[in-house]
């Protein structure tokens, strides 16, 4: 299997000592150009979390829209958006519009969303679940609608009283084949399977919401596993894409051995939202360790995307440096070779 790869951001900023990225702006603007300097490179997609209440990426369509017109090939990308906070109908009008802005090229990914420092954030956004329903169902109920309205589905009624005829209407622009490029971020094995049998990509996230007791990579390949087999059962026409993400700090000079060296490359588990959890380690080191470490890894062998993170307050030379060293040495050990 030929792998894609991507970079994802947080896009954090703050105004500390040895930022580069000190407020929004350069956080937004920044995002932009490292998505320029990754096309260059051969990189397949450009991706950035979304995040609420917080100094990271927080309204992604202008952005992507905006990434989209200045790139031509790149995919651009959510990783992912909480269905929570969204006005499913209007959201649909804004990917349409961002999707044919880049020509195709938005690979968008949507999901309950993480845990946050905010106290009820949806519901100070306006979204309350209805009586008897939890977040996630909120989430998953708002995500069917979106995919409806991205699908053509009529939405509203025409008045007949201006129009002279009763009918329905869809959400305007549509964008063709947007549908097949939705994808769900999947904490849980379960979560992965209703994502396959609504027939959407799957994005394994890095924080699994349970354990086992085996590797990290371990327990992801079997979500990944346990996805494509739902896929299979439900006869969906296409191919599904499956996506995961690795923090990878390759060290190639001094500096990157300062910021890096210290890093702890082991899983870590505990308790979340009062569930055992698990989530991945981070890969720093010498190039070809990592390369082999990463070859390795059983999800990363599922996978057909791995997008890199990238600690995007060191700027975007950096990252683009960063990046440039993983398509040189650390992606072709994974199945990936520049178009």
């Amino acid at each position: 299997m030929k792998k894609k790869i991507g970079f994802l951001s947080f896009g954090h900023w703050r105004a500390a000592t040895g930022s580069q990225t000190r407020t929004a702006g350069d956080s937004l603007l920044q995002t932009i150009e490292l998505a320029e300097a990754a096309e260059e490179l051969g990189v397949d997609g450009a991706f950035v979390r979304v995040h609420h209440f917080e100094r990271q990426l927080a309204s992604p369509f202008p952005l992507l829209a905006a990434i989209g017109a200045r790139t031509s090939r790149i995919e651009i990308g959510t990783g992912v958006i909480d269905m929570r906070y969204e006005n499913p109908l209007y959201m649909a009008e804004e990917a349409a519009a961002a999707d044919l802005i880049s020509g195709g090229r938005l690979q968008l990914g949507v999901s309950r969303g993480s845990p946050e420092t905010v106290l009820r954030g949806a519901e100070v956004f306006g979204y309350v679940p209805p009586e008897g329903a939890t977040a996630a169902d909120l989430a998953r109920s708002k995500t069917e609608i979106f995919l409806d309205a991205i699908s053509g589905a009529a939405v509203a009624r025409t008045d007949p009283a201006r129009t002279g005829v009763s009918g329905g209407l869809a959400i305007q622009p549509q964008s063709p084949g947007l549908r097949e490029r939705i994808w769900w971020g999947a904490g849980t094995r379960a979560t992965a399977q209703w994502a396959a049998g609504i027939g959407v990509n799957l994005q394994s996230s890095t924080l699994l919401s349970e354990d086992t007791g085996v590797p990290f990579d371990e327990l992801q390949a079997e979500q990944i596993s346990l996805y494509r087999a739902a896929w299979a059962e439900a006869g969906h026409d296409r191919e599904p894409r499956v996506s995961i993400s690795r923090s990878v700090l390759p060290i190639t000079e001094e500096i990157d051995r300062v910021y890096f060296g210290r890093q702890e490359n082991e899983d870590q588990v505990g308790l979340l939202e009062g569930v055992r959890s698990r989530f991945g380690r981070t890969y720093a080191g010498e190039p070809d360790q990592i390369a082999a470490e990463l070859a390795a890894d059983a999800a990363v062998r599922a996978a057909d995307t791995i997008l890199f993170t990238v600690p995007n307050q060191l700027g975007v030379a950096y990252n683009a440096r960063i990046l440039e060293t993983i398509t040189r040495h650390i992606a072709p050990a994974i199945g990936w070779s520049r178009a």
